[in-house]
């Protein structure tokens, strides 16, 4: 998990330095961060239920609950919370340094 909080941390701040907005910088952290996990479902859905062939899975499958862990939760939730966090520093300190 460490990992994907790097990963997170490192898109955030690829994105908000040049724009100069840490929430964009979340934003688009959250969405790898979500994107990635919600693919990982949908392979333990395939290989669990659809027989291993892609084509057997509908749509919604990466959204079963019975394919998702706590770990796979907390493997989206703990960075996108992270950055989020980091984005409410930033508009914290910039509306204090504009005082």
């Amino acid at each position: 998990m460490l990992a994907h909080i790097v990963i997170a941390l490192l898109i955030q701040a690829a994105v908000a330095l040049p724009l100069r907005n840490w929430w964009a910088g979340a934003a688009a952290a959250c969405a790898w961060a979500i994107a990635r996990e919600v693919t990982q479902a949908e392979y333990r859905w395939i290989e669990r239920f659809g027989a291993g062939v892609r084509a057997n899975m509908p749509w919604h499958g990466g959204f079963d609950p019975r394919v998702w862990s706590a770990d796979a939760l907390a493997d989206w939730l703990v960075p996108s919370l992270v950055v989020i966090a980091v984005a409410l520093l930033a508009r914290r300190r910039v509306s204090s340094a504009g005082r």
